[in-house]
Order: C-alpha cells, then sequence, then structure tokens
C-alpha cells in the first residue's frame, strides 16, 4: 500500500503504488454510533463488510449503476476508483425507523407510500444535519442537476437492492449512500453498502439484521452481520 491518504470511523483509505486514480479501502472493526458518542468494536466487522459492498457493488455495476468498485483485493480491503466525495449522504426510506421516527412521530416499522430521499451534511461538528436541496444549492455541494442525479442514482439503487434482499429474505428499511466525483465530473457510487450503512430486517421475523444491534444493544451483533453476509452470497430463493 502506499501513503494513508484518510482515516475515518469505519474505513482506511490508501494510495496505490502503481495507479494514481486508484484507491485501497481497508475495512476496520471499530463501530460508532450517535455520532461517535458510541463507540465500540464489533469482530470481524471489517471482515464481512468488505465481502458484502464488493458483492452489492458488483450486482449494481452489473444491472447499470456507476460505481467506484473496482476488485476486493483481500478480506478487509477493496481496490477502487478514487474520486472526490461529495459531501452528502444521500439516504433513501422505504420504512419509517431512526431518525425519520425521532424527528416526525411515526411508528418504527410503518410503510411509507413512496421511497423518500433525504440529504444531510457530511459535517462531524454539526452533527451532519438534514438539509434541504434549495441548502445544498446555496452552501455550494452541488448543482441542481447534480442534485436530481443524485436523486435519479439513489432511487435506482433502492429497486435493485429491495430486489436483491427480498430474494433473500429480508426486507430493506432504508440505507445511506455515498457519491464521489471523478476528474472529468462523472459522479460515481462510492464508500460502502453494508449493515453499517442500511437497515435490514429479516422478512419473516422482523429481527434487526443491521448496526441497529450496535446502537441499541440488542446483543448478537457479530450473528447478524454474518447472517448478513451469508445471505448476500447466497442465490435468489436459497438464503434460508
Amino acid at each position: 500500500m502506499g501513503e494513508k491518504l484518510y482515516e475515518g470511523k469505519a474505513k482506511v483509505v490508501y494510495a496505490t503504488t502503481e495507479k494514481p486514480d486508484e484507491v485501497l479501502m481497508v475495512f476496520k472493526d471499530e463501530a460508532t454510533a450517535f455520532d461517535g458518542k458510541k463507540r465500540g468494536t464489533i469482530a470481524d466487522k471489517g471482515v464481512r463488510n468488505a465481502a458484502i459492498s464488493a458483492v452489492l457493488f458488483r450486482y449494481l455495476q452489473d444491472h447499470g449503476i456507476p460505481g467506484h468498485f473496482l476488485e476486493q483485493v483481500d478480506e478487509r480491503t477493496l481496490r477502487v476508483r478514487r474520486v472526490k466525495i461529495i459531501p452528502l449522504e444521500v439516504v433513501v426510506r422505504n420504512i419509517a425507523a431512526g431518525s425519520f421516527s425521532r424527528r416526525l412521530g411515526w411508528p418504527e416499522g410503518q410503510l411509507l407510500v413512496e421511497p423518500l430521499v433525504e440529504f444531510f451534511y457530511k459535517d462531524d461538528a454539526l452533527g451532519d444535519p438534514l438539509v434541504t436541496e434549495d441548502h445544498i444549492r446555496l452552501l455550494g455541494l452541488a448543482t441542481a442537476d447534480e442534485i436530481n442525479r443524485l436523486k435519479e442514482l439513489a432511487l435506482a439503487v433502492n429497486r435493485l437492492l429491495q430486489d436483491f434482499w427480498r430474494e433473500r429474505g429480508i426486507v430493506l428499511v432504508d440505507f445511506k449512500l455515498e457519491f464521489g466525483k471523478t476528474e472529468t465530473g462523472e459522479i460515481l457510487l462510492a464508500d460502502e453498502i453494508s449493515p453499517d450503512t442500511c437497515r435490514l430486517w429479516d422478512a419473516e421475523t422482523g429481527e434487526k439484521l443491521d448496526k441497529d444491534r450496535f446502537r441499541r444493544d440488542l446483543g448478537r451483533v457479530e450473528e447478524a452481520y454474518a447472517e448478513v453476509l451469508r445471505r448476500a452470497r447466497s442465490a435468489p430463493g436459497q438464503a434460508k
């Protein structure tokens, strides 16, 4: 690996020695919640999230979603295209949960009549606040055309991931995406897609199979991540 370029809560990004337009993304076992107020370690989280992300990026890219993923190098490391991350978290919600339920008083589990796209400004010091499209333009984070593209891609990802997980006995409640721009301005799906960034419930039992088990001290966190990986690798209809 080359120079360390960035270290976040869940991953470390390194330059590659041979290709300046590619980087290596190494997944960590550390876990945080509530804007870093809760911290801990989930055994083998990095291994499982790297593998799950690789499966899902391949699936999405095979179905026409432009992404940064190139290959899985080892059990914790993905090789990806180098992009400049747009400082927005793009959240798609299918079912009321998490901050949506707290903000609007909707009971967790209530189905939304249509998928909802929300934007959050990536700024740890501010607590990643919810922002409107007008805020995004005013702050210069993205143009109107780029905002429309982010929404278009996020909803397309939602349709594809709902199908993927439905065929494996999982309900996709909501999820967070990040996007980046190449030097030519192309917008690519970036970062990771894993139980850290998605709410995933077992379709039969409603059991939570995601980071909420860590956030809410529900126990069996490692087992949940392992189960998501098992199902992600299974053939459609063969997860049980």
